[in-house]
């Protein structure tokens, strides 16, 4: 799949629940554990407009539930779909 057909998927996806995006996550003030990517599913959509929803997040640490606004590039704290290779 090319990027111009990548970027046209993107745009054309909707979130809904069951969805699986990817979660940007903060990483410590430290520097001890860095901002990576955590699988994450959609459990409820709280604004189609701005894409905000509540997340299922994965992590090497357990799992929880957060809120978060969708972006476009990878920003601590909100989500992302995957890129389809």
């Amino acid at each position: 799949m090319n990027i111009n057909q990548n970027e046209k998927l993107r745009m054309e996806r909707k979130i809904s629940v069951g969805r699986i995006v990817l979660y940007q996550r903060h990483g410590s003030p430290n520097g001890q554990h860095k901002p990576e990517q955590s699988p994450a599913i959609v459990t409820k959509v709280l604004d189609e407009q701005t894409q905000k929803c509540q997340l299922f997040v994965m992590n090497p640490n357990g799992v929880y539930f957060d809120a978060c606004e969708f972006s476009e590039e990878l920003k601590p704290g909100c989500w992302s779909w995957p890129v389809i290779s």
